[in-house]
């Protein structure tokens, strides 16, 4: 079943609540001050099964122009609108301010109700859709049909119903496998339930035992059921009126404005970078002007920043802008907004969140030039500018947080981009452009090195993370090694392909004879520094020399100053495996080896660690 949001807009007193009522039956109107005044106050909400395959939810709003921010919580989630104009009073303040609200947020169709058509005269009615389509002249509403009814008679009503299944048919379905949002607009109470929270769900979907996040407040909390349209429900979907029964928090705890969606998806902001559109009917708004500024259900006071060094933007013009938010709140590129002035409140302007605003602008930046990119169409050049501005790229998790897109949509778009992919259990994306040049960098690195160091096998890993690119994920490092032909990664060692160690005559002689003292000693080894000293080359090429005997496993460390011979070592293995499932302790093993207590701790710890022995209080088992 498709389901459409449609919301009214118009005029006090012009009969949006009336007409709701006689196409719905149900009475939008629900706070007694409401009923006690004849006039809508706050939200009020409606639903009609049009046809088997289309449900309409109705959001009524107000119209009075002090509850015009009520109205603007109302109208942002909508899929059409029905523009209220009665024809006994035409065109008022109010019809106007909600028609600009309207298109500012870019609602993209709707139809005209002339309602008290009872009221009036051909001619009178004649005259009124002339002022309406001068009116929406060169809008969303042009060409937009105009339907006279009465809420009193019925008369025009059924013509109504079929214009909106009409409109609604042309009305794309809200994405329901999007990442979940649901903009609050109500919060209460509701006995042997608990706390209930309302709105409409513009993205996704949500069921009964989910855990979902609050925005801006973090707090996660668990769906205990699922309302649509005021009936029982295992999951609503985008563009449902919804209703959440919410576990272990109190009504007063939320708040309108809060949105509702996965927990630890998307952060939540205060400055936001977005095209802003200044209505011709206002006045030059200045850099750091306060605003209230209106974005689904909430309503924040905010500072409008004018980006590219302009101080002024003029009625009827357009500018890239930073809004600095008072207090926090979710918002995602694409998300529509309205501004209003401080005094009086008056509707002044709107426009697009193009980027969250995180990034700061250096002297002399083309900042225009970056968000008309961030604004376009072209999701690839978004994706691609985005991991670009981070040296060493963004996994995909950020992407989503920075974008509100899909999964599936992100790694469509970098497939189409100049990106690297990283495969991990989420995929990593870097430019292609860095991707080259920083492998370049580590080739030309680890050739330095063996310049440097002609006799050591190649440069540890982590050095060379230390010294080229200390901020460098541990895996994109991998990943640019591992794409160089001309490097070879062995174990934590990295050296050029064509690289092996040469030692010079005396180098051979001298590597033989440290060897030779180390083997000659057997279990009685000789002290490191001495064996170095009586090499015949100086201690830097003598401790390299030390190094690759190690590192050839002609020699065994097993203390920081404690090296043996591979000899004396396997000799011992080999006594110990004749003595199998004997118990001794370190005297008897200074017996066995003939050696000091000095040299046997370290041995036998060293025994322990490679599972030749196992330590059990003051004796050993050799295992």
């Amino acid at each position: 079943m498709k389901h459409i949001i449609v919301g009214t807009a118009g005029h006090i007193d012009h009969g949006k609540t009336a007409l709701v009522k006689a196409l719905t039956g149900i009475d939008a109107d629900r706070l007694e001050e409401e009923k006690r005044r004849g006039i809508t106050i706050d939200l009020g909400f409606a639903h009609l099964q049009l046809t088997p395959a289309l449900r309409l939810g109705f959001v009524d709003v107000p119209g009075h122009e002090r509850f015009v921010k009520n109205m603007l919580a109302g109208v942002g989630g909508i899929d059409l609108v029905l523009f209220v104009i009665a024809a006994d009073e035409s065109i008022k303040p109010q019809t106007r301010e909600h028609f600009d609200i309207c298109r500012l947020l870019g609602i993209p169709r709707g139809i005209v109700a002339l309602t008290k058509a009872d009221q009036v005269d051909d001619d009178i009615l004649g005259l009124v859709r002339l002022e309406v389509e001068e009116l929406v002249a060169g809008s969303f509403l042009e060409g937009a049909p105009a339907v006279a009814v009465s809420s009193v008679t019925g008369a025009g009503l059924d013509d109504l119903r079929r214009e909106l299944a009409r409109v609604a048919a042309a009305v794309p379905e809200k994405n329901a496998a999007g990442h979940c949002r649901l903009q609050i607009d109500r919060v209460f109470s509701m006995r042997g339930f608990g706390t209930v929270a309302t709105g409409t769900l513009i993205s996704g979907s949500i069921q009964k035992e989910q855990e979902v996040e609050v925005y801006p407040s973090g707090r996660r909390l668990r769906v205990r059921g699922v309302q649509v349209h005021g009936s029982k429900s295992d999951r609503a979907v985008a563009g449902q009126r919804t209703a959440v029964n919410l576990a272990d928090i109190e009504p007063a705890e939320l708040a309108r404005g809060d949105v509702l969606s996965e927990p630890g998806r998307f952060r939540s902001v205060e400055r936001v970078d977005c095209r802003l559109d200044l209505l011709g009917s206002a006045k030059p708004l200045k850099h750091r002007a306060p605003v209230h500024f209106h974005s689904g259900t909430a309503e924040i006071e905010a500072e409008v920043r004018l980006l590219a060094g302009a101080a002024v933007l003029q009625p009827g013009g357009s500018a890239y802008a930073r809004l600095v938010l008072r207090d926090a709140a979710l918002l995602l590129p694409g998300d529509r907004f309205i501004i209003r002035m401080f005094s009086p409140v008056v509707t002044i302007g709107g426009g697009v969140v193009v980027d969250l605003g995180e990034r700061r602008y250096r002297k002399g930046e083309d900042v225009g030039a970056r968000l008309d990119v961030l604004a376009a169409s072209d999701a690839a050049a978004r994706i691609a500018l985005l991991v670009r501005e981070t040296e060493f790229g963004q996994g995909i998790e950020e992407l989503v947080a920075r974008t509100g897109m899909r999964e599936q949509e992100i790694a469509a778009a970098a497939g189409r981009a100049p990106l690297i992919a990283i495969a991990r259990p989420q995929p990593w994306y870097v430019d292609r452009a860095w991707f080259q040049a920083a492998r370049e960098r580590l080739v030309k690195a680890v050739r330095k090195f063996h310049g440097e160091q002609p006799l050591l096998a190649g440069a540890a890993k982590q050095d060379l993370r230390s010294r080229e690119m200390p901020e460098c994920p541990p895996f994109v490092l991998d990943a640019l090694l591992g794409d160089a032909r001309e490097i070879v990664v062995e174990g934590e060692t990295v050296r050029m392909r064509g690289h092996h160690v040469v030692l010079k005559e005396d180098e051979e002689q001298a590597r033989a004879a440290i060897e030779r003292a180390f083997e000659e000693a057997g279990l009685a080894t000789p002290a490191m520094a001495e064996v170095l000293a009586k090499s015949g080359v100086e201690p830097a090429r003598a401790r390299r020399l030390l190094e690759i005997l190690l590192r050839d496993k002609r020699l065994v460390r097993i203390s920081e100053e404690l090296v043996f011979h591979r000899s004396a070592i396997e000799k011992l293995r080999q006594m110990l495996a004749a003595r199998r499932a004997e118990r001794f302790n370190v005297g008897t093993f200074k017996e066995w080896t003939g050696i000091s207590r000095k040299y046997a701790i370290p041995l036998l710890e060293f025994l322990d660690r490679e599972h030749v022995t196992r330590r059990e209080g003051d004796e050993r088992l050799v295992l």
